[in-house]
């Protein structure tokens, strides 16, 4: 065994026999910690990371911690306190279901790129589907960050490893014609305005449901996204959209506006008859006939049963948002509006899901280049 001996308290360096680099570091008090490495330099990278810990005052890394505990620890101390509540329970699924049940008794400075890449190559072959192996990554790569940052590990290896590629899935927009049937079926429903408005201006399904009457200038057709009704541990709560460009604000066209007004006198005609049993929670825009918050299924349902009296295939009410995006594209509105409309973070983001309208659009774009050189 090669020993190397450094300056008084730098510590001392040492090669095992099994291959790995040994740095030894005296703590205050007397007691010894060793730090590993499978190179010299991996080795005083850890060595170096603690004794700066030490001097601001900080925790040293743990020394027998798995990966259980510390991801444990991480959902409780950075993720909860951080992140939005649906974001904790997605993070902590994932924990549960799939990473600690195989990964968590692994020491957590000793979790190798072949222990992840092996947990997703399993995950993959038990049917999951390429999407939530990716999630699941996702979710252990923030983890592995989080213990970097905290000096934990020197080194983040789920960034060594390849998720499984995922194709984007085929869109199913509604045509022009169905489009049309379906508006006529919405007629005198209960929830017209809800369906109207998703289809108009492309809201995801939280958004829409979350919208509430302060969010809506009715005068000046101004929509505001900035909330969404999701489920959360069995609760249904009102959280803030999740990223920036999520919260954004559209001009509604006049046939929505229309729309809610209705919506808006049957309301307040409900509320008049429920009286002191109405639920007035959050003052949403589309709710029962109590106030209460509507459910996402119930939504989901109605909209199948309004799709099979329109003479409609099945269609997921996700597609209403599809079919916003298809139809301004088609009607010639620039990529980036689309973008903006949708809240989409990143432009590729929308010109990726919506590929499939490009080449129309690129036809009409060189017959209108030709009109405009043939008359030059």
């Amino acid at each position: 065994m090669a020993t190397k001996r450094r300056a008084n308290s730098e510590g001392t360096i040492v090669k095992r026999a099994d291959g790995r680099w040994m740095a030894m570091l005296t703590l205050p008090g007397g007691k010894r910690r060793a730090f590993y490495g499978h190179t010299q330099a991996e080795a005083l990278k850890k060595m170096d990371k603690s004794k700066r810990n030490l001097q601001d005052g900080l925790p040293l890394p743990p020394e027998r911690v798995n990966l259980a505990n510390y991801l444990a620890r991480w959902l409780e101390d950075s993720v909860k306190p951080t992140l939005k509540p649906y974001t904790y329970q997605s993070y902590e699924t994932q924990v549960r279901r799939h990473i600690s049940p195989e990964l968590g008794r692994i020491r957590l400075a000793r979790l190798s790129p072949q222990d992840i890449q092996g947990l997703l190559n399993r995950k993959r072959e038990s049917g999951l589907s390429a999407r939530s192996v990716q999630y699941i990554h996702a979710v252990l790569r923030r983890a592995l960050w989080q213990a970097e940052r905290w000096g934990f590990v020197s080194r983040n290896v789920a960034r060594l490893v390849s998720p499984p590629r995922v194709s984007r899935p085929e869109v199913h927009p509604l045509m022009p014609t169905e489009v049309r049937r379906l508006l006529i079926a919405l007629e005198g429903d209960r929830q017209s305005a809800l369906y109207t408005v998703a289809l108009a201006v492309g809201l995801r399904q939280g958004e829409a449901l979350g919208l509430r009457w302060q969010d809506v200038d009715l005068e000046t057709g101004l929509l505001s996204i900035r909330f969404s009704l999701q489920r959360v541990e069995g609760q249904t709560v009102l959280a803030e959209t999740k990223t920036e460009k999520s919260r954004r604000t559209i001009k509604l066209p006049q046939m929505c506006i229309a729309a809610l007004r209705l919506h808006k006198d049957r309301q307040e005609f409900e509320k008049a008859i429920m009286a002191g049993a109405w639920q007035d929670q959050w003052g949403l825009v589309f709710t029962k006939e109590d106030g209460s918050p509507l459910s996402r299924y119930a939504v989901t349902r109605r909209f199948q049963r309004i799709l099979s009296e329109a003479g409609i295939d099945r269609h997921r009410f996700h597609d209403l948002r599809h079919t916003c995006a298809t139809l301004l594209l088609a009607a010639g509105v620039p990529l980036k509006v689309v973008q903006e409309t949708l809240g989409h973070t990143l432009f590729s983001t929308t010109a990726d899901i919506y590929s499939h309208v490009l080449p129309t659009l690129m036809d009409d774009a060189a017959t209108k280049m030709d009109a405009i050189l043939l008359e030059a």
